[in-house]
């Protein structure tokens, strides 16, 4: 199963989300691979690949490099992953020319799709060619949204992309759910963000709300998961209940 994990709003979760659903999944005993395709790398980062010496996704994306020689291990067993680097910013002026450029990491990933139970692709921040080809090659939606005041700013018009992606690119297209993050019991504003995000949409909004911890924010620092970085604190345990929420839903 592949699942895009993407908000063309930044700071809202996403790459976080990705990189400790993806080792959730992982300690269950499950192959999984994630796919960082933003340019600013963060999720290679989080996961400890600092210094990126072989290839990564600029090479897969941009000069159609064999994907499998792109997958490093990480230090979660199970958890393997493709890089990215400042050159896949270079998509943006590369891959408009291209004949069939929204299928690119689609055809790409399907040597390895057979491998892993769970793929999960960090989004960049954006609704660009990557987001699209992610949208494509995928086969759920995970929308990470931000308990802020601005929560739904922009979600109408990601979930006009994900329709126009259904329709031309990829009906089988589902939602996975959207993932409350970043909620702060302390301030009224996050507790009426949620009741709003439930409001409108009732059915697709993972039941666990992920909670500002700062041992989250911590933890990429470190190239580590949260439940590996601190397996007790209250945004580890928040991401295991999310994680097994995914593997219900399918």
């Amino acid at each position: 199963m592949i699942y895009a994990v993407a908000n063309q709003k930044g700071g809202v979760g996403k790459t976080t989300s990705a990189i400790n659903l993806a080792a959730c999944l992982a300690d269950t005993g499950a192959r999984v691979l994630l796919v960082d395709l933003d340019p600013q790398a963060n999720a290679s980062s989080g996961l400890g690949l600092r210094h990126t010496d072989g290839l990564t996704m600029a090479d897969v994306i941009l000069d159609g490099a064999d994907v499998q020689q792109a997958i490093r291990s990480t230090g979660v067993p199970n958890l393997d992953i493709i890089p990215s680097s400042p050159d896949l910013a270079g998509a943006a002026v590369e891959l408009p020319g291209r004949e069939g450029r929204e299928r690119i990491l689609q055809r790409a990933l399907v040597p390895v799709s057979g491998t892993y139970r769970y793929v999960f692709i960090d989004c960049p921040p954006s609704l660009d060619l990557l987001a699209i080809n992610a949208l494509t090659a995928a086969d759920r939606l995970i929308i990470p949204v931000q308990c802020e005041y601005y929560a739904l700013e922009g979600l109408s018009r990601l979930m006009e992309t994900i329709n126009g992606v259904r329709a031309h690119l990829n009906p089988a297209l589902g939602l996975s759910g959207l993932l409350l993050t970043m909620h702060d019991s302390r301030t009224r504003v996050s507790g009426d963000v949620i009741a709003e995000v439930r409001r409108h949409f009732p059915d697709v909004v993972f039941s666990t709300v992920v909670p500002r911890n700062v041992r989250i924010t911590e933890a990429p620092s470190y190239g580590e998961p949260v439940t590996r970085y601190d397996p007790h604190c209250v945004g580890a345990q928040a991401y295991v209940a999310v994680a097994k929420e995914v593997a219900a839903r399918g």
